[in-house]
């Protein structure tokens, strides 16, 4: 485990923003049919743009040394939390020293609404009208990755702490091609919160993905934004537990819910003998905050970080063992380089 570092994260899904160096080297993914020989991303960190829904938008991506200039990589797309920003989910998730100890291509993409000092997702049926259009932008994002030879596009594990794993979630919901599995961290959801005689549920309409998504969770019991048992904010509603059966539903897993003690203070949750061999997970921190398992900063009031998992590294274990779901590869050029 790397030396932990004390700064204060509690900006990270409430109120301010961590401010990180920007990316030495900015490029734009080249225009052209089809997917490029080479790729055409330099070692390390950079910027990609793209323009999706009228506006240029951006997502940082970390290229590790030593792949090849004709390797297409598979990549971890990993979405900031609320009142943050691309460069600080870099650093709660560690996502770039386990590029370089897995060999993915790790992706941050940017928000661009407003949230205190940082950005959030306009995610659908919660966030309201007016917003861009995220699950398109995460699409047009994806082609444009694919285009310049970088990314293998069939093989895509998605990540989000927060409000970024409330995005990533129904991103799947509705695009369940375009993702080979989901790893939200204190943000599973499984379709829009609604009300059923007074009791939160998720609205089974609103997430019916035409194939299995295999699904891994992370979520403290103590989480003070994103109650693990439900309540708080309109956005979230019901309770973990809940998002997870919902899933398990979704997938049509015949097997489970097994309870399995990983560690002093972490419970498995698992359903099994899912559609098309998926899995649905959830590791339970028992007094765990809104925090990403494994993280090496200080979330301060957001609670504690456990170190007995890490989140980012069971998640690339858990999409290794579902590589088989390859997800989409589009039909014609990159809408996103119009």
């Amino acid at each position: 485990m790397r030396a932990r570092r004390t700064t204060l994260l509690a900006a990270l899904a409430v109120t301010s923003s961590l401010a990180l160096a920007a990316p030495a080297h900015a490029a734009t993914a080249p225009q052209h049919n089809g997917q490029a020989k080479h790729c055409s991303l330099p070692v390390g960190e950079s910027t990609v743009t793209v323009h999706s829904g009228g506006l240029p938008r951006t997502a940082l991506v970390y290229r590790p040394a030593d792949t090849g200039a004709a390797t297409a990589l598979p990549l971890h797309l990993s979405l900031h939390g609320s009142s943050s920003r691309a460069s600080e989910q870099l650093v709660v998730s560690g996502l770039e020293d386990s590029a370089d100890r897995q060999h993915f291509l790790a992706v941050a993409p940017q928000g661009v609404m407003q949230s205190g000092a940082g950005y959030q997702w306009n995610v659908p049926g919660v966030t309201g009208d007016g917003g861009p259009d995220d699950e398109q932008f995460l699409t047009d994002l994806l082609d444009t990755l694919g285009a310049t030879g970088c990314a293998d596009i069939g093989q895509v594990l998605a990540s989000g702490y927060s409000g970024g794993g409330r995005m990533v979630s129904q991103y799947a919901c509705d695009h369940p091609g375009r993702v080979t599995a989901i790893a939200p961290v204190a943000g599973l959801r499984a379709g829009f919160p609604v009300d059923d005689d007074g009791v939160t549920v998720p609205d089974p309409g609103t997430c019916t993905p035409s194939r299995s998504v295999p699904v891994i969770t992370f979520h403290g019991t103590a989480d003070p934004v994103n109650p693990y048992d439900g309540g708080g904010q309109p956005y979230w509603g019901y309770g973990t537990d809940t998002a997870l059966a919902a899933w398990a539903r979704v997938d049509h897993c015949t097997q489970g819910p097994a309870t399995t003690s990983v560690s002093e203070h972490v419970t498995k949750i698992a359903y099994g003998a899912c559609r098309g061999g998926a899995d649905v997970a959830l590791y339970r921190v028992a007094g765990g905050g809104h925090t990403w398992p494994g993280s090496d900063l200080d979330f301060g009031p957001l609670g504690p970080v456990t170190q007995e998992i890490d989140a980012t590294e069971l998640a690339w274990q858990f999409f290794e063992t579902h590589r088989h779901n390859r997800a989409d590869r589009p039909t014609a050029p990159a809408a996103a380089t119009r």
